[in-house]
């Protein structure tokens, strides 16, 4: 579904990167949609230990998406669990975190700055003028603290995003993960998927979903929403009596927490427009095949966009496309080289849950 150009949009907006533990390649292409919607966040060196790469995948409007890549990783270092080094509890938050700042005065305005509906400069939007009191001095976002104003009793944006985040510390990766936005990580040529697509036909989320007064109709919550997390799309999280992790939508993510071993070569992260045209197997067969020959990473994230986009509009192949490809610098002497060493990892990953989170179970 959706409103298509007549001509593709195939520009790039490729970026290259790399530390001594990683290097990673991202690109992003509009294809056949009327807007691009996606956004995407690649920080190596979040801190001295710690790198963080992550895909949203917008819906009803870029805002929620490009405010996620904006936001999502500073909460994700701000929440006191990061520095207790619980990263998979600081990410939950985080996620969590983003339906909250959303709203109130400051965030319909954020919101909208970054949906393109307002002026930055003139504060001008649709013949109005807002006047901030408080709140973004020197830019710092420490506290967020709400603004009073004409959108003060703003609930939040009806527009909403994916998030697929990975974060790599050490021999550790933990990803989150809120609706069909996938990440995969290749281990000797083995793709195994590290996230849930998060459709309201999956057990888990029908349940959630009837249990806080909605319903499924032709595989979309409430007859539109065709996935079962976001971030966003507040009019499915209106159930007072019950928390976020339970509303018809939620943004609490699956967090999924893995250790690396030296045969982990590289990992995927990439909106539903690849996943839509390319199996999680047949994408790392793929890129294998590319870096026999290529050594820029963006570039074999370029041929991907080739290689999915379809030939005329409608159907699959011509959503916007973003993917992030992460390649693991083998340790020096960590001595363990081997996979066998590790618990070994099935396409149907476990996924830790909040309550797996909080008990330390």
């Amino acid at each position: 579904m959706g409103v298509y150009l007549s001509t593709p949009k195939i520009e790039k907006f490729s970026e290259d990167g790399e530390n001594d533990r990683l290097r990673f390649g991202l690109s992003s292409m509009q294809g056949w949609r009327a807007t691009m919607e996606d956004a995407h966040a690649a920080y190596p060196d979040l801190d001295n230990l710690t790198s963080f790469f992550g895909v949203y995948d917008g819906h009803g409007g870029k805002a929620v998406a490009k405010f996620c890549a904006k936001y999502l990783h500073q909460q994700v270092l701000k929440h006191e669990a990061y520095s207790a080094g619980d990263i998979g509890t600081s990410v939950q938050k985080a996620f969590l975190r983003m339906d909250d700042m959303m709203c109130g005065q400051r965030g319909w305005r954020e919101l909208a700055v970054l949906g393109g509906k307002i002026d930055k400069v003139s504060g001008l939007i649709e013949g109005l003028i807002w006047s901030p009191r408080g709140g973004e001095a020197n830019n710092h976002l420490d506290d967020w603290p709400s603004e009073e104003g004409p959108h003060s009793d703003f609930h939040g944006p009806t527009s909403g995003s994916t998030a697929c985040v990975a974060i790599i510390r050490n021999m550790q990766l933990v990803i989150a993960n809120a609706g069909d936005s996938r990440c995969v990580i290749s281990r000797k040529g083995q793709a195994y998927n590290l996230s849930k697509d998060h459709k309201p036909e999956l057990e888990a989320e029908k349940d959630r979903i009837l249990k806080a007064g909605g319903f499924i109709q032709v595989g979309r919550v409430n007859g539109s929403l065709n996935l079962a997390r976001a971030i966003g799309d507040v009019e499915f999280k209106q159930n007072k009596t019950l928390p976020a992790e339970k509303q018809i939508v939620t943004a609490n993510p699956d967090i999924n927490i893995v250790e690396l071993c030296d045969d982990d070569e590289f990992l995927v992260l990439a909106c539903d427009g690849i996943w839509d045209c390319m199996s999680s197997q047949q994408l790392v067969d793929y890129v294998r095949e590319q870096l026999n020959s290529e050594t820029k990473l963006s570039a074999i994230c370029e041929r991907v966009f080739d290689r999915c986009l379809a030939p005329t509009a409608g159907g699959e192949g011509c959503d916007n496309m973003t993917m992030i490809l992460v390649q693991f610098k083998k340790p020096v002497g960590s001595g363990n080289s081997s996979s066998e060493q590790q618990p070994p990892l099935t396409d149907q990953t476990p996924i830790t849950d909040k309550s797996t989170l909080e008990s330390g179970s």
